[in-house]
């Protein structure tokens, strides 16, 4: 009886480990490419910092209906919140 647990342990070990082997692998399976073709991206394609493999790297789609004003106005308010973060640091490094 006792023998009979312990290989019906064994086997819901083995299948829990397949399950998560499985899991793990398919986060490394590749991704399909959906392919987007927009004028306006391409409108940012030259701007300093695009750079290959990513090209123009727009996540979150924050200038799908961007003008060139729009662009600009999100580049110097990412520049200047990198600024603040690492003034922010050397604070804290200064302050220890």
């Amino acid at each position: 009886r006792l023998t009979k647990h312990l290989l019906s342990n064994q086997k819901n070990m083995k299948l829990l480990i397949a399950a998560t082997l499985a899991a793990s692998a398919a986060a490394f399976a590749p991704a399909g490419m959906k392919a987007s073709s927009s004028a306006l991206k391409m409108a940012f394609e030259s701007e300093l910092g695009v750079q290959p493999p990513l090209g123009f790297f727009d996540p979150l789609g924050l200038l799908n209906d961007a003008d060139q004003e729009r662009f600009d106005r999100l580049r110097y308010v990412e520049v200047k919140h990198g600024r603040i973060c690492q003034l922010a640091f050397l604070g804290q490094i200064v302050t220890r």
